[in-house]
Order: structure tokens, then sequence, then C-alpha cells
């Protein structure tokens, strides 16, 4: 059976999109999405992303395979290439301020396409205890906030969020002296994090401007994470490096994050953009 697919990236975060709206459940395999994902032998992604039937008065239902076959709760770079994709499926225009209710792992995540072809999606609100992250790293109860942790023989503060995916935020002198390569995997396997963990090293430049690096749970070095822009944003407010609203500038490109005082939502602007379509 010849599966159709096109490629879309967030700010080089890149993805196989799926129209699997015919089909409650996915229609590869986890060990399919590892080969699709190649670089050198596949498409080449950072994951699939299949858009399927929407449950509980939602829309649609987004499902992620990661490049090693693994699923994650939700992605914040792949939700917005989801909405361009649904767009396109729908032959809706770009800047169409069409609006989705899209279920997740995560729970309901509402993208936006607006008018000046960005995405702006509705993040929902951070999970800030240990046991909703999760972590051992303090009681169930309590919030991590520059917590001391051991990883590759040196001692870094770090404060954990949830974005519907754990994620681990330390923040740093120089971002691009970071050893990415080497210690990304030591903080997602540590024993502190019994799902795994992203992992973002953040520089603060302004208070209103961020730089990070990110080692993404299931696909390693990446351009970008939304989920982990977002919860960078709200681990800087929660430590006091940074203001509610900034940018937050990623390898491949800058995103928009707001964390509203009022409704304590988080709002992330980007960009999805169409690469190709094709079949396999």
């Amino acid at each position: 059976m010849a599966i159709e697919f096109t490629k879309y990236h967030g700010l080089g975060n890149d993805f196989i999109l799926i129209d699997n709206r015919s089909n409650a459940e996915p229609v590869i395999t986890p060990e399919q999405a590892i080969k699709f994902c190649d670089r050198h032998f596949g498409i080449g992604a950072d994951g699939v992303i299949f858009a399927l039937p929407g449950i509980q008065d939602t829309d649609y239902t987004m499902r992620i395979f990661n490049s090693d076959g693994s699923e994650p709760e939700m992605c914040g770079n792949g939700i917005r290439c989801l909405a361009g994709f649904l767009a396109d499926l729908e032959g809706k225009e770009a800047g169409s301020n069409q609006k989705y209710k899209i279920h997740t792992l995560a729970g309901l995540i509402t993208p936006q396409l607006m008018p000046d072809g960005q995405v702006k999606v509705d993040m929902g609100i951070p999970k800030l205890l240990a046991g909703e992250i999760p972590t051992t790293l303090v009681n169930s109860d309590e919030k991590v906030i520059n917590q001391p942790l051991e990883v590759a023989g040196k001692t870094w503060d770090i404060t954990c969020v949830s974005m519907g995916n754990p994620h681990c935020i330390t923040f740093v002198e120089d971002v691009a002296a970071i050893p990415l390569e080497t210690i990304g995997s030591q903080f997602e396997h540590h024993s502190v994090f019994p799902q795994r963990t992203n992992t973002e090293f953040i520089q603060v430049m302004r208070r209103d401007y961020l730089k990070m690096r990110v080692w993404e749970r299931g696909a390693g070095i990446t351009l970008a994470c939304g989920t982990g822009a977002c919860a960078s944003l709200v681990a800087g407010v929660l430590t006091g490096n940074c203001d509610r609203l900034a940018t937050v500038e990623l390898p491949g490109g800058p995103l928009q994050i707001e964390w509203s005082e009022s409704e304590g939502r988080i709002y992330m602007t980007g960009p999805a953009e169409k690469v190709f379509s094709g079949k396999l």
C-alpha cells in the first residue's frame, strides 16, 4: 500500500505528516517510522505525525512517533505543522484565522492560523509539581526550582516543567559551549526522570530574549522544540530570569512565548512551512 505524506518543518524541527483521518490508529508502525525518519536511507525527519479523527468533541487527534520509535505526549513545533497540514487538506487559505481543537496525549491543544502566516497555539497550563512532570528529585507535591542535579561529573541547577511532556531546564552562561552531543543523553536517561526527559539549556540575553539549545527525548539534538521553548519561559519566570513575554531564539529561529498572568496559559507563536509531498 502506498503511503502519501507531506514534509513540514517548524524552525528546522522537521516532520513527516500523514493523512490518517480514515483510521483511528496510525497506518504505519513505530518500526516503519524509524525507517522513514532515517536521514540517509529514508525521508529524514525528527518524527512522524498522524492526523487522526477527533474524539471527545475535538476536530482531530494528533499522534506522533519520534525518530527512535517512541511516542511523546505532544510536540509544539509539530502541532503547528499539523495545523498547516490540516488547513492544506481542507483547502483553507494561509492566514485564514482557522482554529482547530486537537486531541493529544497531553490533552486539548488549540492552534490557530494567523493572518501573517504564523501559527499561534494555546498550549494550556504548565504543570509544575514533581509528580506531574514526573521526577523523583523532590517530593511529588513539590516544585522543582533551581534544584541541584549531578550529570556528567558536574552539578547543574535545574527547574522542571511539564507541558504535557517532561522538561528539565538549566540556565547557563554560554549556551554555545554546552557539549550537548555528550551530555544530552545523560540528562534524558537520568534515574530521577522515570519517563525520561527533554532538556533545555538557556542563556539569558535580556529579560525578553532567551537563547536555547535542546536535547529532545526520543530525537536527540534538534533545531527547535516548541514545548521546550514554552517550558523554558516558565522556568525563566519561576527563577526570576525573564519576563512573561519573551522571544526564545532556537538554532532554527525564534518563537514568541507568552505565559498569561491572568489565565495561567501558555501561548506559542511561530512558523510552519511545507517542504514537499510524496508517496512511499
